[in-house]
């Protein structure tokens, strides 16, 4: 059984640390806050699929987990402001269910997994609220609903100071963090390995859930995106189910989790291993965006900064290559015409959500190159993040794109023709923002040429070279 970091060995996720760290942020919002006040914030608990006695697979809450490290269903945490007592609450012991399920854990054993000051059952859950003046949870649902008459729901301050909170991670959360990219890592690289049984996008995908679950990781940070061809021009494309016949590209976007961590990363690769002319032109711009933006990586530097320089770099390639003409770099850049081919933003902050709490981001941005941008702040040490720029040749964007004469005068579409089966071309890696700079926690290899080795390797071994049942 894979138990995870030996680094972590002996060690409890550091709860109570991270219960410290929110009441910090809390106060200096909530000056006058009353004596007697807590934090409370239910867990996830079973639920059963509508007409049916099968439950779906536990997500469990983010902010839960944060105050906790539990991922037991139907639990509470209670933080007392005042006495910094940290209370975890499990759920009764279910006796008709003990048949199915075996014993759920003791309180004792609790004690000796979760770094919290107390543990109690949920009956006595109604006597330590009853002690608060004030008690602010994130919200009102199914799990605490009994308890609502006591609870101050959807406090803007508590959100603000759960999500910078989490911000910041510290040396047990980056353990994590690094232990989920070296299983994606792995899983990447079992994928760009097994051409000679990949032959539609549902392979890919299976490839990947099935070296990752081989490695102890029984859940992916999303859907996995795994597509061919002109597919890939979907930056979201979660359907993995087209053939792969005739076409020439594959882009696979997935990430393992471990104990509610994510990991975020996608590669491209040549079908038969050797890439074509268009689709290295494309992927070494792509490749370009990405090294500028590294070099920049740093604490203090903004993202928004770090987009813009992206979409330069691309306009530069787009320039050399032929596809943007009759303009000058700048003129290209102010008329916006970039976003029709990179029209997402360069990166996100990464944590216990792949889109993890407190970029800032503003979908109403009227700046076409910054709205879709998740992450609009000042990098910070120890945040995490994204650099993912791509490159798309998506019908819908470029058409409605040129409609504008602004953008359409910068196109050559003679040139562009030659590009569509190319589909799209992104290359994420997960970064943490270090002291002096940056470390990449993605391993899996972005060198074009050295993909082009693994996949061959992978081909030369032929079908008889994997174990393929079906």
């Amino acid at each position: 059984m894979n138990k995870g970091p030996k680094e972590l060995e002996g060690r409890k996720y550091p709860a109570r640390a991270h219960a410290l760290t929110v009441k910090n942020h809390f106060i200096q919002k909530k000056a006058d806050i009353s004596s007697r006040s807590a934090i409370f914030i239910s867990g996830e608990d079973l639920k059963l699929y509508p007409y049916c006695d099968q439950t779906a697979p536990l997500r469990q809450n983010r902010y839960f987990f944060y105050l906790s490290g539990c991922n037991i269903p139907g639990s509470h945490v209670l933080f007392d402001l005042d006495a910094e007592l940290l209370i975890l609450v499990l759920p009764e012991i279910d006796w008709d269910d003990v048949m199915w399920s075996g014993m759920p854990l003791s309180i004792e054993d609790a004690y000796k997994t979760f770094d919290v000051d107390k543990v109690v059952y949920l009956k006595d859950l109604q006597g330590f609220l009853s002690s608060f003046g004030k008690i602010y949870t994130t919200d009102i649902n199914d799990e605490n609903s009994k308890f609502g008459n006591l609870l101050t729901e959807k406090d803007p301050d508590l959100f603000w100071a759960l999500d910078e909170s989490r911000l910041i991670k510290d040396d047990y959360e980056l353990t994590l963090m690094r232990h989920a990219s070296k299983i994606s890592d792995n899983s990447h690289y079992a994928v760009m390995s097994a051409l000679p049984i990949e032959t539609d996008e549902g392979h890919i995908h299976a490839e990947f859930v099935y070296h990752s679950l081989r490695q102890g990781s029984k859940f992916q940070s999303y859907d996995p995106i795994c597509c061919s061809g002109p597919n890939c021009s979907t930056l979201h494309y979660v359907k993995n189910d087209d053939s792969m016949e005739n076409k020439h590209t594959v882009l696979i976007d997935a990430g393992a989790e471990w104990n509610n961590y994510a990991s975020d990363v996608t590669r491209c690769f040549p079908i038969n291993g050797d890439w074509t002319k268009e689709h290295l032109e494309i992927y070494n711009a792509v490749l370009d965006m990405q090294d500028q933006v590294m070099k920049k990586i740093k604490p203090e530097a903004h993202w928004d900064e770090l987009h813009l320089l992206a979409h330069r770099v691309l306009i530069k390639h787009f320039l050399s290559l032929g596809i943007f003409h009759n303009g000058t770099e700048d003129e290209i850049f102010e008329s916006g015409v970039s976003v029709s081919f990179f029209p997402h933003g360069l990166g996100h902050l990464l944590g216990m959500d792949t889109h993890d709490v407190g970029g800032h981001p503003n979908y109403d941005d009227p700046n076409p190159l910054l709205r879709y941008l998740r992450l609009r702040r000042v990098l910070k040490e120890n945040m995490v993040v994204t650099n993912e720029p791509g490159i798309y040749f998506s019908p819908y964007l470029v058409e409605l794109g040129l409609k504008d004469d602004n953008k359409a005068k910068y196109v050559n579409k003679d040139v562009l023709e030659k590009y569509w089966y190319v589909g799209g071309v992104r290359i994420e890696d997960d970064i943490l923002v270090t002291k002096d700079g940056y470390e990449n926690f993605t391993k899996i290899t972005s060198d074009p040429e050295e993909i082009s080795k693994i996949v061959k390797k992978g081909l030369e071994k032929g079908k008889d070279g994997f174990h393929n049942v079906v």
